[in-house]
């Protein structure tokens, strides 16, 4: 389902990617979650120990109160005690003195454990400290020029729907503005029906706006590798991949060539480039400075570019809430329709004016019992 343009987020980066980029998946949000509610859960835990401990010195204290009422009875009628006074009041001030610092480790830990609530809802970062691995190809010019290479990155964002609801997506943001301020429907299920079954073929739905989070910075962390080349101006699928593999680890391997033994072979899909890894240390270096060297493929040969092979790694990445202006999302759907009708008659109400409606470009609708998931892209 497509948003509006405000979906779509140019980065700069100051060291001039063009390509490369992460996405997070429901799986690792679900499990960095599930992490965090283990840690309030044992911070939860200690809480309740630290209380237990509190109402056990509590009750140690009143019974030295108790014991020290005993005593002062006992000396009306004896002789004064006062080392054994001495003694009870030294062990009342020492038990105070551990309910104090027990209450003041109470007040810390229910502060950390906010402060890590918050973190975990306010900055979505703390929720994804490891994003997906994924080899970036610098394929830019290095300038001391500003703004000549940039990181686009186009989200594509995964929004949970549950069942007996729908996603409506109207041509004009205005007519999305209007059908969320009324914020309740009434939706006619005639369904070819007369006119007169009307009253009997109503439904009430509620609708509201769909927000999501949209990344708003990212920071990529470049490593050159001292062993890697990245070989590129490959033959576009003249050859099977294994094959293409086989013939240039055998071509960089001999010293004639300039190479040596190749450790690892990796074909990248997305820009058809082959990353090759030698064992030893230097050959890389040499067969970048040569720029280009020619390779029999099959029954021609190519001159094929050298270059350095540089890692990325996503560092730090910051989210933006950000609302979508034409998509508004209806809940409530009772399950009294198939699903293709249920769709027609949504789409029939919402997209007549006379009820606030518009043009509707995309409607979504998942009935109950059923759980979907709808894509955001540019």
């Amino acid at each position: 389902m497509d948003s509006e343009e405000s979906s779509f987020v140019r980065l700069e980066d100051p060291q001039g990617l063009q390509d490369g980029g992460s996405e997070m998946t429901p799986e690792q949000l679900r499990q960095e979650i599930e992490r965090y509610k283990e840690l309030c859960s044992a911070v939860e835990q200690d809480n309740a120990a630290l209380q237990k401990e509190k109402e056990e010195t509590e009750q140690r204290i009143q019974e030295v109160k108790n014991m020290r009422e005993l005593i002062q009875e006992d000396l009306q009628l004896h002789n004064p005690l006062e080392d054994i006074v001495h003694s009870l009041q030294s062990e009342i001030f020492l038990a105070k003195e551990e309910e104090s610092g027990l209450k003041q480790e109470k007040e810390m830990l229910e502060e950390k454990l906010e402060e890590m609530r918050k973190k975990s809802w306010e900055d979505p970062m703390m929720m994804l400290p490891a994003l997906p691995e994924r080899n970036l190809v610098f394929k830019g010019l290095v300038t001391d020029k500003e703004d000549t290479n940039k990181l686009t990155l186009t989200p594509l964002i995964r929004y949970p729907l549950q069942g007996g609801s729908a996603l409506i997506t109207f041509e004009k943001a205005e007519v999305a503005q209007r059908v969320i301020e009324v914020k309740e429907h009434t939706v006619e299920l005639s369904n070819g029906e007369s006119l007169e079954e009307l009253d009997h073929c109503q439904m009430r739905v509620q609708a509201s706006p769909v927000d999501v989070l949209l990344p708003s910075a990212l920071e990529i962390g470049l490593t050159r590798s001292s062993r890697s080349i990245l070989v590129s101006g490959l033959p576009s699928r003249v050859i099977p991949e294994e094959i293409l593999l086989d013939k240039l680890e055998l071509f960089f391997s001999k010293t004639k060539n300039g190479g040596s033994e190749v450790e690892s072979r990796e074909f990248l899909d997305d820009c058809g480039q082959v990353v090759l890894t030698f064992v030893h240390d230097g050959v890389a270096e040499q067969l970048i400075a040569r720029g280009q060297v020619q390779v029999p493929i099959g029954k021609a040969k190519y001159k094929l570019k050298i270059s350095p092979y540089m890692r990325g790694e996503v560092t730090n990445i910051q989210f933006q809430p950000s609302r979508c202006a034409r998509t508004v999302l209806l809940s409530g759907i009772p399950d009294v329709l198939a699903e293709e009708p249920m769709r027609d008659a949504l789409e029939i109400h919402f997209q007549k004016e006379s009820r606030g409606g518009g043009e509707v470009d995309t409607l979504g609708y998942v009935p109950a019992g059923r759980r979907a998931v709808a894509v955001f892209s540019e």
